[in-house]
């Protein structure tokens, strides 16, 4: 009977020497492919598997247990990777866990379910999300209108919002665009799908679908919103029973003195913004700095903040990269003026030149929301009818990865944020 037990014991101590994870380094030295790397790590959660994000290890490398079909995976998918031993991992984690490193090993549980917000049809501009959600290969659905307004959000932990207008303005692309044969197109469905759904302006529908989302996010959601579908889902928010809409968008006038009924109260990131009045100006308020900022595109770049890994992970999380410069771009809204966020709301990435934000992250409710600047991180003044960015030519991409991390964000274990 001893005899059996010490070969037992044996045989459980040989397996773990021999016992081996997959390490998917993330730093700009080691890893061929940042995009594809998050889609692995999502395949590998699909399979109930748990994955441990090393945030500040190696640009935010993956641990992973090593079995061949995930070494499969991420040669099939081009990811750079290295098979280390069990006492290497526990080398690593132990190096992680010191209290002299900014770094943390992050549990994550379970593949989050994602829904992209985004009319059917197609769209004369492109979503950096879905580019990068297909060139990762991880899974969404798309959803609108009708299924928000029948609590469909409720099926998904993560949804998207990218070139949305929340105000009823159609984008603002009045003055450049009311002959085009999309703008009439989009502006007879929309007007449609509002009838149709018992409402007697889009402002109004679009409104009762902000308001289903922001109730989204406060049950424990994550919203992760870019361009114009930032500022003009606040300012939806806070013009609630106010009409803003000029005649050429609802068929009437606006309120007398609209500006000042505006309630910053019910809004998620944006306060004492002044509204754009004119219908021919490409702009919602004075939130977005498009029109503010002259900075000339090869200087154009902004800083991603530090932040303590294991005292904050979750911005931590939300800013892995392999570089704390990243590229600008820009879109309708292409950044915040910093004057205009609330003080609880996390500025995580800023031009420095102008002081402005970038990329920003808060908590309401139960749950997080991030919103995003500018349109697409690898075309610069991307425009209307413009081609879509190959993601084949930019698979290290700093500012696609800033996507990517939002992605993975609600799979992780959670733990209190501290400050």
């Amino acid at each position: 009977m001893k005899k059996t037990f010490a070969l037992i014991v044996f045989l459980c101590l040989a397996f773990n020497s021999y016992a081996s994870y997959i390490l998917i380094p993330m730093d700009v030295e080691s890893q061929q492919n940042h995009l594809k790397a998050y889609g692995v790590t999502y395949w590998t959660l699909e399979k109930q598997t748990k994955v441990k994000w090393l945030l500040n290890y190696k640009g935010g490398s993956f641990l992973l247990p090593d079995a061949e079909e995930i070494r499969r995976e991420c040669t099939i998918r081009g990811v750079s990777f290295e098979v280390v031993s069990s006492s290497k991992a526990e080398e690593i984690l132990d190096f992680i866990a010191s209290p002299s490193q900014n770094m943390e090993a992050v549990v994550l549980e379970k593949a989050p379910k994602i829904a992209v917000y985004s009319p059917s049809g197609l769209q004369p501009w492109d979503d950096a999300v879905t580019m990068v959600l297909t060139y990762a290969e991880i899974p969404y659905e798309t959803i609108y209108d009708e299924d928000v307004l029948n609590d469909g959000l409720l099926l998904y932990d993560w949804l998207h919002l990218h070139h949305e207008d929340f105000t009823g303005q159609y984008g603002k692309f009045y003055r450049a665009y009311k002959s085009a044969s999309w703008y009439i197109n989009e502006k007879k469905e929309a007007e449609a799908l509002a009838l149709k759904l018992g409402y007697d302006k889009v402002s109004q529908e679009k409104l009762a679908v902000a308001k289903k989302i922001r109730d989204y996010v406060i049950g424990g959601g994550f919203m992760f919103a870019m361009c114009s579908a930032t500022d003009s889902f606040d300012i939806a928010l806070s013009a609630e029973g106010v009409d803003i809409c000029e005649p050429m968008f609802d068929g009437d006038g606006s309120d007398p003195n609209y500006q000042g009924k505006i309630d910053y109260n019910r809004t998620f990131a944006f306060k004492d913004y002044l509204l754009e009045r004119n219908p021919n100006v490409y702009e919602f308020s004075s939130i977005d700095m498009t029109s503010k900022r002259s900075i000339p595109p090869t200087t154009d770049y902004f800083s991603l903040m530090e932040f303590s890994a294991k005292w904050d992970p979750i911005p931590s999380m939300l800013c892995q990269n392999h570089t704390a410069l990243v590229k600008g771009f820009m879109g309708q809204t292409t950044s915040f003026t910093r004057d205009e966020i609330k003080s609880n709301v996390l500025v995580m990435g800023e031009n420095k030149t102008n002081g402005e934000a970038k990329y920003i992250h808060g908590i309401k409710g139960k749950g997080f929301f991030t919103f995003y600047g500018g349109h697409d991180p690898e075309d610069y003044t991307h425009k209307v009818g413009d081609p879509k960015t190959e993601l084949d030519l930019h698979p290290t991409s700093p500012g696609y990865r800033l996507i990517l991390n939002n992605v993975l964000f609600p799979a992780a274990k959670k733990k209190k944020q501290k400050t």
